[in-house]
């Protein structure tokens, strides 16, 4: 499917459910990105949350207020974009001001913009474009000038999607040093579907 769409963006309230909930609410949702070289977007299909400052794992640990992590003491529904290994993240504020969590979009199921996507990716198959937290910000243009925007504008924003039947759910990825934070059952994802991150491990425990 390409082309725009009819689906309408999130409004600032939707943002306001304690995070765990959010985290499964994003999914089904779709994330979208413009820029000077189109528009591209996809479903939100797999998330993490992350619950600091009790929450070994997440950035903000200790009520940690860095220049990184200053936008998570925001509003929720802000963009919070990090570089990791050369990869831009991104995540959705949560939590309301001063009490900084977030929701970490791991992967995406494309949706429009694929000619672009592709062209961003350099490979073939549409299930590896965006199937990892960088991926999917490569795939769909998504850098660190978006850092501290609101997803509930453009260029960045978040609108109504489809809602998923099944949600599985089991531990985040990637924090093996993050004491008893590493077996929380943080991650969430649609169960079945084809563009989640590690898609084996994950069928497997779902």
């Amino acid at each position: 499917m390409t082309g725009k769409t009819n689906h309408s963006i999130l409004p600032v309230d939707f943002y306001e459910q304690p995070t765990l909930e959010l985290a499964k609410s994003l999914l089904g949702c779709l994330l979208v990105k413009e820029s000077a070289s189109g528009t591209a977007s996809g479903f939100i299909v797999e998330t993490e949350a992350y619950i600091g400052p009790l929450d070994r794992a997440a950035h903000s640990f200790g009520n940690r207020r860095t220049k990184r992590t200053e936008v998570m003491f925001g509003k929720s529904g802000l963009i919070y974009t990090y570089v990791m290994h050369t990869h831009t993240l991104v995540n959705v504020v949560s939590g309301g001001v001063e009490n900084p969590e977030a929701i970490l979009i791991r992967a995406v199921e494309p949706y429009s913009g694929l000619k672009l996507m592709q062209e961003r990716r350099g490979i073939a198959d549409i299930r590896k474009w965006t199937d990892g937290p960088g991926k999917l910000t490569k795939a769909l243009g998504i850098t660190m000038e978006d850092y501290g925007r609101s997803f509930t504008s453009p260029p960045l924003y978040l609108a109504a999607g489809k809602q998923p039947e099944h949600i599985s759910s089991g531990p985040r990825i990637g924090i093996d040093n993050a004491g008893e934070a590493k077996d929380y059952s943080w991650r969430f994802w649609v169960t079945g579907s084809p563009f989640i991150s590690r898609r084996k491990k994950l069928i497997n425990k779902g």
